[in-house]
């Protein structure tokens, strides 16, 4: 036995990892993929759904808030509208690795996100309507960790970053609402 075969052998499944090589159409899900892989995608859309109606209430936002001392604040919405575009890529290119399609569907977007969408006036309400959606989202994020666990490391791992971004995001908007 050559050193190599020593070293995979070693307390892994070896007939487990030469199987990865089977169903290659499978792309990065092997056999040893433990989550339930449809409730995992079915979640990632909800999420997606929601990253995508923040962005659209983000640019709303950016581009109705007015008045020179609300610079910084317009500045702040529309950094906040490319974070959640940035979630939104990350979760529509994890479905498609579980071998799913992203639900970009805008006549469903509402129904599916977990936070609202919202056309306030005044700065305040803006920063408010914000805070809660980050809210939200953090408290999505945290029970889909939850469900998740262990049984799909991958995505446990990118939902974590990105709640802790949406974490940052709710202090931003608490800081500016005092």
């Amino acid at each position: 036995m050559s050193k190599s075969s020593k070293k995979i052998s070693a307390g892994l499944d070896t007939a487990a990892i030469r199987a990865a090589a089977e169903h290659i159409g499978d792309g990065p899900v092997t056999q040893g993929y433990k989550a339930d892989r449809e409730k995992v995608i079915a979640m990632l859309n909800g999420a997606l759904a929601t990253e995508l109606v923040c962005i659209l209430r983000y640019k709303r936002h950016y581009y109705t808030v007015s008045g020179l001392q609300n610079g910084p604040i317009k500045a702040e919405f529309l950094e906040h509208a490319m974070q959640e575009q940035e979630h939104a890529d990350w979760l529509a290119e994890r479905i498609v690795q579980l071998n799913g399609k992203p639900d970009l569907n805008p006549a469903t977007l509402l129904q599916r996100s977990h936070a609202e969408y919202d056309e306030s006036d005044t700065v305040r309400s803006m920063v408010k309507a914000n805070l809660i959606a980050e809210r939200v989202a953090i408290e999505s994020y945290r029970q889909m960790i939850e469900q998740i666990g262990d049984t799909d490391p991958t995505t446990n791992h990118l939902l974590t970053k990105i709640m802790a971004v949406e974490e940052e995001h709710a202090d931003d908007m608490r800081d500016l609402l005092e």
